[in-house]
């Protein structure tokens, strides 16, 4: 993301921010699909900041099989891969230590969403960014905008495929420049037809799928506004030395019961995101769910939760209250909360009919608050 102005950061920029301190800097190419030149253009820079005399290195890149891309590697060091056997089948994963050990000034790190083999170092490749970028190496990245944990519901909804892979987004939010690599929907599919994106029998069955022109155009769309947002958030950052830019806060409202607690957490965290207000995920546990009453999968998955919401920049809390609704309220007007985030009820038609449901009680209890009802599968 450039923070000056909204003009492309160009690789000048990058190198003067490499410049200004010990901490590595990130910058990351974004796209809205696969193919649209993330990694040719990630090449590119890498090139030309060799001409420059800077020490460029190789981490991970995947060309897949595209010659113009990989005509981009010649002449770039590459940190040999670390061997993973898994099932059988060897991988080839980053060799972070090596790269530590090589200390590059800037490494080349495709695919940032990625899921490392089990056994790795961190579950995941940003993590190996984290890591490298905490050591005061500098690292190219790219990533597609579907690979956003808060985006996960809205591109399943309208393109039937769920991301596996995802990131938490204060990891896009962290980096110091985003290049918006941009294509039209039409000009993208007509790569996949020539074959400069899949091979011929996987390029027809995406373009009957995930590559429809009214996916395309939809994360398109997104990336656009999300970049359009980030940039905005930036300089509202600016403007308030990094601290929340409002009196706006967030609360998210955990059951241990709930079949859609990931759900809530990225629409609260998304909702925070856009009101530029910290959010909190609040889990009360009343008697009937002690330690000693509930089971082991239960307590798993609360903690689970609560850590997901740490990992996407929320503040997780747990406390004891013989009231759901009561404990709700107290937190609300002691943290000044703005926004409640629950889900719809699951409880039955004819339950709901003889008594007030939970959203019916919380209302009533907080009613200074927006309530923002999330819908469950």
């Amino acid at each position: 993301m450039n923070t000056t102005d909204d003009k492309r950061p160009s690789p000048e920029q990058f190198l003067a921010l490499i410049r200004q301190q010990q901490r590595g800097r990130l910058k990351v190419y974004l796209g809205f699909a696969p193919g649209v030149g993330k990694t040719y253009e990630m090449l590119q820079e890498a090139q030309r900041l060799k001409k420059q005399g800077v020490d460029v290195v190789i981490g991970v890149v995947e060309t897949h099989g595209r010659p113009e891309t990989a005509a981009l590697v010649d002449g770039l060091e590459r940190v040999e891969a670390r061997k993973v056997e898994y099932r059988g089948i060897v991988l080839d994963e980053m060799n972070v230590d090596a790269i530590l050990t090589r200390r590059p000034t800037v490494v080349l790190v495709d695919e940032l969403a990625h899921t490392n083999a089990p056994g790795s170092k961190h579950a995941k490749r940003y993590e190996d960014v984290e890591e490298l970028l905490r050591a005061g190496v500098n690292v190219l990245s790219t990533l597609n905008v579907q690979h956003l944990e808060s985006l996960f519901d809205t591109v399943e909804r309208f393109t039937g495929a769920r991301q596996k892979e995802r990131i938490p987004d204060y990891v896009l939010q962290q980096a110091d420049q985003i290049v918006n690599v941009d294509l039209p929907a039409e000009d993208l599919q007509e790569r996949l037809r020539a074959g400069k994106v899949y091979p011929p029998d996987r390029a027809a069955r995406a373009l009957e799928n995930f590559f429809t022109s009214e996916n395309l155009e939809q994360l398109r769309e997104i990336s656009l506004e999300h970049l359009a947002h980030l940039l905005d958030r930036r300089r509202q950052d600016r403007k308030s030395g990094g601290e929340p830019s409002g009196s706006e806060r967030v609360m998210v409202c955990i059951s241990s019961r709930s079949p859609s607690a990931s759900k809530l957490l990225r629409a609260g965290a998304r909702l925070a995101d856009r009101l530029g207000a910290p959010w909190y995920a609040v889990y009360v546990q009343t008697p009937g769910e002690s330690t000693e009453r509930v089971d082991a999968a239960t307590q798993r998955r609360i903690a689970d939760t609560l850590t997901q919401a740490r990992q996407a920049n929320g503040i997780p809390m747990q406390f004891k209250g013989h009231s759901v609704p009561a404990a709700i309220a107290g937190f609300a007007r002691e943290y000044g909360i703005t926004h409640i985030v629950v889900g719809r009820s699951q409880r039955s038609w004819y339950r709901r009919w003889f008594s007030l449901s939970l959203l019916d009680r919380i209302v009533m209890a907080v009613p200074i608050a927006t309530v923002v009802v999330v819908g469950t599968e």
